[in-house]
C-alpha cells in the first residue's frame, strides 16, 4: 500500500483577537465607571520588594474575605433602615408622562398583584403594607404637573414612570423627565398601560421596543418596559420595589429629612393672633435630626423645632392564654430631643454694628478728582498738572530754534520778542491759558463760516455742509434706531458698544468707569464702591476660608441626632396661620420636611453656573426674573450674569445678555448652601408668580437652564466693560481728542 501523502492542515480557525487598546492617562470618570465600585487591592505608588509583592493563597484569601465583609457591611447599612416591622417605609412616587396615563389606577394594579386589596385613602401618603416581603410602601402618585412632580421625586426612593401604548410622550413629558433628572433621581422603573390593546397582539413587541428606546435616550440602563396588564411583571415590580436597595441622591443624604405623613395644627394663649403651632409625624431619613437646627417646610419656609417626640406606630401582639389581640404603643409621649442654648436664631443678616462718624465719610480715593485727563490703573495719565501741560512760552528772537531755545535762561526782555501763538502772560507773570487750552477743552464750531480760496488748491472740492435741525436729527435718530436689530442681537454682534444719546455728556455718562491695562491682572481697589452698594451690604454673611467650614458644618451632622428609621412628630413654633388653608398637602402634592445645616438660613452672595441651552428660543438679559431652585428650596431672584473665568484679582467681565449655548456666572443674593453637590435648577417665572417667592401646582413654570453651585464671594467685582467708538477730531503731543 503506498504511503498516503501529507496533507498541510491549517489551524481549526482564523478568528484574530486583537489587543485590548490600552490607555495610560485616562479620567477619572472613565476610571470609576470601569471600577464599577472595585477597590483596588494594591496601592498605586508605593514601592515593594519583590518578597512583599509576592501573596501567598493564604493571605489572597483573606483580603478577598475582607473585601466581601465590607460589602456586606455597607449594604446592610444602607438597608437597615427599612428592616424590621416598624422600619421605615420605601417611597415610591408614580408619575405618568402622556395625558391618558392614570396614576391611581396603575397603583391599585400594582397592589392587586400581591393580593393586597387595600382601599387607598383620600388625604395623606397612601402607605401599604407588603407581607410577602416584609416591607412597606408609600405611594405617591403624581401629575403631570412640573411642580408637583418634582415635590414627588425629590424624596422618592423609587420613581416609576408610565408610557401610553397609544400615545406618545411630547414635549412636555421631555420637559419633566430633564427636570426631574437634574433635582437629583434614585432607581428608575418603566412601565406600559393598556398594552392588551393593541391588536393583533403580535405588534405589541413592537410597541414595547419603542418604548424601550424612548426611555434609554434618558436612562440607559433600562434593560426593560413592564407592562400593568400582566399580574406576573406587575408582581415582579413589586419585588423590585421591596428588595432593592435605592441609590439614593448626594445632596439630599448631607442632611436629615422626610415625608409627612400627618399634619396638626395647635393653638396656644402665648402664641400671637397670626402664628400657631404645627405638629408634623414623619420617618426620619437620610442623617441624623437635631432640634437645634432649622428645618424647611415644603414651600413654608425655614422654622424652629420646639421639641420632638416619638410616634411609634402601634404593634399588634398575642396574649397566649386567650389568643388575643393588644396593641401595644411604644413612648408615644416620650420627648427624645428638644433644643438648647445652641439652637440657631431666625436673622438672616448679622447683626447691625455702630460706626464711628468719621468711618462714612468717603475716603481719598471715593473723593471726587478735579484732576484732568484718563484714570488708567489709579494713575492719572496725561493730566492737566504733567507733562501734557504746554510748557510756559519764552520770549526769544525771531527765526531762533527749538535746540537754541534750550540755552536761553529764563526770559529775554529784547525788542525782538514775539507773542505771536504763544499765549499772554499777566502783569504776575502767571501763564494765561483762555485763548487756547488743552485740546479737549476746545469748542467744536459748528457754525464756522466757509473760507474762501483765492488761489487754485489742488484738493478736490469738499462737498457742502449740511446742517439739520434739531427737530430733523431726531426725526433720522428714530428711523436709524428703529431699522436696528435688537439690544441682544446687537450684543452677539457688538459686543461691549453703546449708545450715547446726543444730549448726554460723555463725562456724566461715563463717570463711574475707570481705565484697566487688563481685566484679569489690574487691581480693584473694593473700598470705591462701598457708595454705591445696597443697604445692608456689609451685614451679609461673609466666610474667610469656604472649604473648611464647608467641612465642618457637613461633619457637624453626621455625628448626633435623632437615627433614622424612627417615627417621630416634630412640634414647630411660629407658623403663619395663613398657611393652613394656602398649603394644604394632598396625596399628589406631598409635604416635605429638609433639615438646614448651620448658617444655611443666613443670606449672602451665592454665586451659581447656568447654561442655558442651544435650543433656546432667545437670549436671557441680566436682572430677569427667574425663579431657581437649590436642593429643597425655591426662590424669585433677579440675577446679574458675567464671565466663568478664574482670575487673581476676583474681577470678572458684566454680560449683558446670555445667550444660547452659553455658560457664564449667575450672581444673587440668597440664603447659603453648604453641599456643592446640590443641583440648580433654573424656570421662567408665571405671570402669577412675579411678585412672590414660592411656585404652586397652579402657576407651574418651565424649565429654562441648569447649573451648580459655586463658593460665595460678597467680594466678587462684575466689572462693565464699554468700548467707545468715535471720529479723531484733534491729536495734540501724546492725547488724541476723538468725537
Amino acid at each position: 500500500m503506498a504511503p498516503m501523502p501529507e496533507v498541510h492542515h491549517h489551524r481549526s480557525t482564523t478568528k484574530v483577537a486583537h489587543k485590548p487598546f490600552k490607555s495610560r492617562h485616562a479620567t477619572k470618570g472613565l476610571i470609576k465607571e470601569l471600577t464599577k465600585g472595585k477597590i483596588d487591592r494594591h496601592e498605586r505608588g508605593s514601592r515593594k520588594t519583590p518578597h512583599q509583592q509576592i501573596m501567598s493563597k493564604l493571605d489572597r484569601r483573606n483580603q478577598a474575605k475582607q473585601l466581601r465583609q465590607i460589602k456586606h457591611q455597607e449594604n446592610a447599612k444602607a438597608t437597615s433602615v427599612f428592616a424590621g416591622k416598624n422600619g421605615a417605609p420605601r417611597i415610591v412616587a408614580v408619575v405618568p408622562l402622556c395625558e391618558d396615563c392614570d396614576a391611581v389606577d396603575a397603583i391599585r394594579k400594582l397592589n392587586q398583584s400581591v393580593h393586597n386589596n387595600v382601599e387607598l385613602p383620600a388625604e395623606g401618603p397612601w402607605r401599604v403594607r407588603v407581607e410577602r416581603f416584609s416591607q412597606s410602601l408609600i405611594y405617591v402618585p403624581a401629575k403631570m404637573d412640573l411642580v408637583a412632580a418634582m415635590n414627588a421625586c425629590r424624596i422618592a426612593d423609587f420613581i416609576v414612570f408610565l408610557l401610553s401604548s397609544k400615545q406618545e410622550a411630547g414635549e412636555e413629558a421631555e420637559q419633566l423627565i430633564r427636570a426631574i433628572e437634574g433635582q437629583g433621581i434614585s432607581n428608575v422603573v418603566t412601565m406600559v398601560q393598556n398594552l392588551d390593546s393593541i391588536q393583533p397582539a403580535k405588534k405589541q413587541p413592537q410597541v414595547v421596543g419603542s418604548l424601550k428606546s424612548y426611555i434609554n435616550h434618558f436612562f440607559p440602563t433600562q434593560d426593560k418596559v413592564h407592562s400593568l396588564d400582566s399580574d406576573r411583571e406587575c408582581a415582579n415590580v413589586i419585588r423590585s420595589l421591596c428588595t432593592t436597595t435605592p441609590k439614593g441622591v448626594v445632596w439630599r443624604e448631607d442632611r436629615s429629612w422626610m415625608l409627612i405623613e400627618n399634619v396638626q395644627w395647635t393653638k396656644t394663649v402665648e402664641e400671637p393672633q397670626d402664628q400657631a403651632g404645627v405638629v408634623l409625624t414623619g420617618v426620619v431619613r437620610g442623617k441624623g435630626l437635631k432640634a437645634n437646627r432649622l428645618v424647611q417646610v415644603g414651600d413654608w419656609g425655614h422654622f424652629q423645632i420646639k421639641k420632638i417626640v416619638d410616634a411609634t406606630l402601634p404593634t399588634a401582639k398575642k396574649r397566649k392564654a386567650d389568643e388575643m389581640t393588644v396593641d401595644i404603643e411604644d413612648g408615644s409621649s416620650e420627648v427624645l430631643e428638644a433644643p438648647d442654648h445652641d439652637q440657631d436664631d431666625l436673622d438672616e443678616l448679622a447683626p447691625y454694628e455702630e460706626t464711628m462718624g468719621d468711618v462714612d465719610e468717603p475716603l481719598i480715593s471715593e473723593a471726587p478728582s478735579e484732576r484732568k485727563g484718563v484714570l488708567l490703573d489709579d494713575h492719572h495719565y496725561y493730566s492737566g498738572e504733567d507733562e501734557s501741560m504746554p510748557p510756559p512760552p519764552k520770549k526769544l528772537p525771531k527765526g531762533t530754534s527749538s535746540y537754541q531755545a534750550a540755552w536761553f535762561l529764563g526770559e529775554m526782555s529784547d525788542s525782538y520778542s514775539s507773542d505771536d501763538d504763544q499765549g499772554h502772560i499777566d502783569e504776575e507773570g502767571d501763564l494765561s491759558m483762555e485763548p487756547s487750552s488743552l485740546p479737549q477743552d476746545e469748542p467744536i464750531m459748528t457754525n464756522a463760516p466757509e473760507p474762501t480760496e483765492t488761489t487754485p488748491s489742488e484738493y478736490p472740492q469738499s462737498e457742502a455742509f449740511n446742517d439739520p435741525s434739531p427737530a430733523d436729527e431726531a426725526h433720522d435718530l428714530e428711523v436709524y434706531r428703529s431699522s436696528r436689530k435688537t439690544a441682544a442681537d446687537e450684543d452677539l454682534e457688538f459686543p461691549d458698544e453703546i449708545e450715547l444719546h446726543p444730549s448726554t455728556l460723555a463725562r456724566e455718562r461715563l463717570s463711574r468707569y475707570r481705565g484697566l491695562r487688563s481685566l484679569k491682572s489690574s487691581p480693584w481697589d473694593i473700598t470705591e464702591d462701598r457708595p454705591h452698594e445696597p443697604q445692608d451690604y456689609d451685614r451679609l454673611f461673609r466666610i474667610p476660608d469656604y472649604k473648611s467650614a464647608r467641612k465642618r458644618a457637613i461633619n457637624e451632622a453626621i455625628v448626633g441626632g435623632i437615627p433614622p428609621g424612627r417615627r417621630v412628630s416634630i412640634h414647630l413654633r411660629d407658623v403663619p396661620s395663613s398657611l393652613h388653608h394656602t398649603h394644604r398637602p394632598t396625596p399628589s402634592n406631598p409635604l416635605t420636611l429638609f433639615s438646614l445645616l448651620r448658617h444655611e438660613h443666613k443670606r449672602t452672595v451665592i454665586n451659581t453656573t447656568i447654561t442655558l441651552p442651544s435650543t433656546s428660543p432667545s437670549p436671557l438679559a441680566s436682572k430677569s426674573p427667574l425663579l431657581i431652585q437649590i436642593g429643597p428650596r425655591r426662590f424669585l431672584i433677579h440675577p446679574l450674569f458675567s464671565e466663568l473665568s478664574n482670575t487673581p484679582n476676583d474681577v470678572h467681565k458684566y454680560l449683558r445678555f446670555l445667550h444660547p449655548g452659553q455658560t457664564a456666572v449667575a450672581s444673587f443674593i440668597a440664603p447659603l448652601t453648604w453641599s456643592s453637590s446640590t443641583p440648580v435648577l433654573y424656570f421662567t417665572v408665571p405671570p402669577s408668580s412675579s411678585q412672590t417667592t414660592t411656585i404652586t401646582t397652579t402657576t407651574s413654570p418651565g424649565l429654562l437652564a441648569t447649573g451648580s453651585l459655586l463658593p460665595p464671594s460678597p467680594t466678587r467685582v462684575l466689572a462693565k466693560r464699554i468700548i467707545l467708538t468715535g471720529h479723531i477730531y484733534k491729536i495734540h503731543k501724546k492725547l488724541v481728542t476723538v468725537r
